[in-house]
């Protein structure tokens, strides 16, 4: 099963959906419950949110590098294949 931007976007517009925000000292701060190290900070409630989400996307990236067990969001789940580690060990380095 290879995962298609699609998938992906769906999966993390359903774990934004679930954001808890928070205003502490005229900063806000964010996270994703159930989903371990997903938080973020910001000065305005938008630059929390584009925080958050990027926080997430580098956070789902890292876990399908490591094949790690993705958690369920609201019926989605990423099932990592076999090969994952491998596809992406066979990614060009562009640098």
């Amino acid at each position: 099963m290879r995962y298609n931007a699609r998938m992906l976007t769906e999966y993390l517009d359903a774990a934004m959906r679930k954001a808890h925000y928070e205003m502490e000292d005229g900063e806000f701060f964010g996270e994703i419950p159930g989903l371990q190290g997903v938080l973020a900070n910001g000065d305005s409630l938008e630059e929390c949110r584009e925080e958050l989400r990027s926080v997430l996307e580098d956070w789902l990236l890292l876990g399908i590098a490591l094949h790690h067990p993705l958690p369920e969001v609201d019926g989605l789940k990423l099932v990592l294949p076999e090969l994952a580690m491998h596809d992406l060990a066979t990614v060009p380095d562009v640098a």
